[in-house]
């Protein structure tokens, strides 16, 4: 049974991206299709690095952080070795985003703080007139 190929249109469809994305991609070494003439060819196994690169995306991974992980995979099967390269990644990426969470907690506190002031000013800004 043949492998099953796709085109970069049949591609873009199904994850509702441009094909200048798909290429992009393509260009920065996340995926490597497959040449019949000027057409690409996409297999099973760009489709399944497409879906990983876009999961990680969602998660908020830089493209380089996908690949590295991607490539890892497409090297020899060492599971430990993937699973720790994947975990370092995801440990490094969750820390910034505590990191970030914590700024925007103080942010937060801050704004509150602020207008509760601003609040209080009203109320007795409107006193202040009403007398």
């Amino acid at each position: 049974m043949p492998a099953q190929t796709f085109t970069i249109g049949e591609l873009a469809k199904e994850f509702d991206l441009t094909t200048r994305a798909i290429r992009f991609y393509e260009d920065v070494g996340l995926l490597a299709p497959d040449r019949a003439g000027p057409q690409r060819v996409y297999t099973s196994r760009d489709r399944a690095r497409l879906t990983l690169t876009l999961r990680a995306k969602r998660l908020g991974l830089k493209l380089t952080e996908v690949k590295d992980i991607l490539d890892v995979y497409d090297g020899p099967r060492d599971t430990a070795l993937q699973l720790q390269r994947f975990l370092d990644v995801l440990g490094k990426h969750r820390a910034q985003l505590e990191s970030q969470l914590s700024e925007l907690k103080s942010n937060l506190a801050e704004i509150r703080a602020q207008e509760k002031e601003a609040r209080e000013a009203l109320v007795r800004a409107e006193n202040a007139e009403a007398r």
